[in-house]
């Protein structure tokens, strides 16, 4: 492992990252034991720990695993959501089969499960089958989409979208037609901020652009500027950017792949005052080798702050690139304590 590689793990040992869980194990040295990064043991002098590939790995140079953590099991718990996304490629297996086939009671599997991918099984198969129809739909018929993505009729398909995206599947298929979207240009202390809603919640959170960028990614919806029903949730999300992390419940509305969903599920799962690194970010979702892919899930998010893609930096502790500009991004952190402003 390179000296910047274990630098890493390092910080993920020193923050007990459970996102980590699963990618590498470490090893003391003066007590003999390995461990998960997340263990809950006092944390050993940096001189003393060494890091492994996995469990076997440790073993093999003379190491015995830690019965307080019992980091084998975390190495198993990622084979298993591994090997159900698998299976999941085409299928929807049950929550029962999944399990069966993994070796785990279908209860423990579901949390194992939605740690890893930030979505339940099932929701993580709709989500699949969703994203199938988006490809094909303007390609053909609503109808045959919706067989043609393994949904057993119309109903379902359009009862799961709506769930899922807050729009029909036709709507989608054309660019918002038939959605009102209401919007608003507000200022804040990072400058000027675009605002807009469906009736199910927050669409777009953006800085320094108007009207014309609902325009493009909503051709066909209806933009309605400002309206009194809205003044109370965009005085919410207001509050949210000028004091990020103290607001966590407010509705969005906003739609993917279902790997883009389960990343932006996981980033708004990191607390308010911590960071995490586009490879963290990949292994918190069950996909450790998918970090660019993580990373450009995390630049499709259309919902500034709300979904706190500005929690993530570079490996090496830089900030990296943010789609508000690299001052909006140290603002936001310091705001949260991460970074310090000169």
């Amino acid at each position: 492992m390179g000296n910047d590689q274990t630098e890493v793990f390092w910080e993920n040992v020193v923050a007990r990252d459970k996102g980590a869980d699963g990618r590498f194990v470490f090893a003391v040295a003066t007590t003999g034991i390995y461990c998960r990064p997340s263990c809950p043991a006092r944390r050993p002098l940096r001189g003393h720990v060494r890091f492994f590939a996995d469990g076997d790995a440790a073993r093999a140079d003379g190491f015995r695993p830690c019965l307080r953590c019992r980091p084998d099991e975390a190495g198993r718990d990622a084979a298993a959501v591994e090997a159900a996304l698998r299976m999941m490629g085409d299928d929807a297996p049950s929550l029962t089969d999944l399990a069966e086939a993994t070796g785990y009671s279908p209860s423990h599997f579901q949390r194992i499960f939605k740690r890893a991918t930030g979505l339940s099984p099932a929701a993580y198969a709709r989500a699949r089958r969703i994203e199938r129809a988006g490809q094909v739909l303007g390609q053909q018929s609503v109808t045959d989409a919706i067989y043609a993505s393994g949904f057993g009729g119309p109903s379902t398909f359009y009862r799961n979208a709506k769930e899922r995206m807050g729009m029909t599947p036709s709507a989608w298929a054309k660019g918002g037609e038939g959605v009102t979207i209401h919007w608003a240009v507000m200022p804040t202390t990072l400058g000027a901020m675009l605002v807009a809603a469906t009736d199910r919640g927050i669409c777009r959170l953006a800085f320094g652009v108007g009207v014309e960028d609902l325009r493009t990614l909503f051709p066909k919806a209806e933009l309605v500027e400002g309206d009194e029903a809205f003044k109370t949730l965009f005085a919410r999300v207001l509050s949210a950017v000028e004091t990020p992390g103290e607001v966590s419940d407010i509705p969005l509305d906003v739609r993917g792949t279902a790997f883009q969903e389960a990343v932006w599920a996981a980033l708004r799962q990191i607390p308010a005052g911590e960071t995490r690194s586009y490879a963290e970010l990949a292994a918190a979702i069950g996909r450790p080798a998918a970090c660019r892919a993580a990373g450009s899930a995390n630049g499709a998010n259309r919902v500034a702050v709300l979904i706190p893609c500005h929690r993530v930096i570079r490996g090496d502790g830089a900030l990296g690139g943010y789609a508000w500009g690299e001052g909006v991004k140290k603002e936001l952190l310091a705001r949260e304590g991460v970074y310090t402003k000169e």
